[in-house]
């Protein structure tokens, strides 16, 4: 049985962010605007998804 994955896609820049947040964009994966990196549906990503959420967005669920 396939594992649950969520897409996330970064749409706003980092700069002027605080660091930890900057560390949590970094911890999903993502570099650049646009980018998108599927992950697997976990908690802790669900989590950090919910923190920077003013940055990122669900492509799909």
């Amino acid at each position: 049985m396939a594992k649950p994955t969520v897409t996330v896609r970064l749409v706003r820049s980092m700069a002027g962010t605080r660091a930890d947040h900057r560390a949590t964009v970094l911890g999903l994966g993502l570099k650049k605007i646009r980018q998108t990196r599927t992950l697997e549906d976990t908690p802790a990503v669900r989590g950090m998804i919910n923190k920077v959420s003013y940055l990122v967005e669900v492509v799909s669920p």
